[in-house]
């Protein structure tokens, strides 16, 4: 199946592209790289847990936030590219998690992320990845994660 068929097959719906917090764009695209800006888990234009991980926000309602800003994600992707199908591979992903002092596992939060871009793009989807822990994000989000893709001419 293509990454478009993959993405309803899963239920998805793409939202409307998330509104920039700061003085930046939502991705830049250079050669066959489209570099997209840090993504909240953001719906209808509210966090969907506000809070650090470990405190506010369990570990499992991160790995959901997580899986959120990567489907935040692949809307700028897909506004970006015009179609999912171009993507020859997932990159790279950095993910941020903001997290209390003893909370240990970024990179299972991470991994919401990670999960839903190997179902939508298969092997294509398999990226190198950073799960970095850190005291506070924007708004109060517990996850931002940045992602690279890498796009065929179309």
């Amino acid at each position: 199946m293509t990454a478009e068929e993959n993405i309803k097959s899963l239920g998805i719906e793409l939202p409307d592209l998330p509104k920039p917090l700061g003085s930046y764009v939502p991705f830049v695209r250079t050669g066959n790289l489209v570099y997209l800006s840090g993504m909240l888990p953001m719906k209808d234009g509210k966090l969907i847990h506000p809070g650090r991980v470990g405190e506010e926000v369990s570990a499992d309602d991160a790995v959901i936030c997580a899986r959120t800003a990567a489907i935040n994600a692949l809307a700028v992707l897909k506004s970006a590219i015009g179609s999912l199908d171009r993507v020859a591979r997932c990159v790279k992903i950095t993910g941020y998690v903001s997290s209390s002092m003893d909370f240990t596992e970024q990179p299972r939060v991470i991994n919401g992320a990670s999960d839903l871009i190997f179902q939508v793009f298969g092997e294509a989807g398999r990226h190198a990845r950073a799960a970095v822990g850190v005291n506070v994000l924007p708004l109060n989000s517990p996850v931002e994660i940045e992602f690279i893709f890498e796009v065929r001419e179309g």
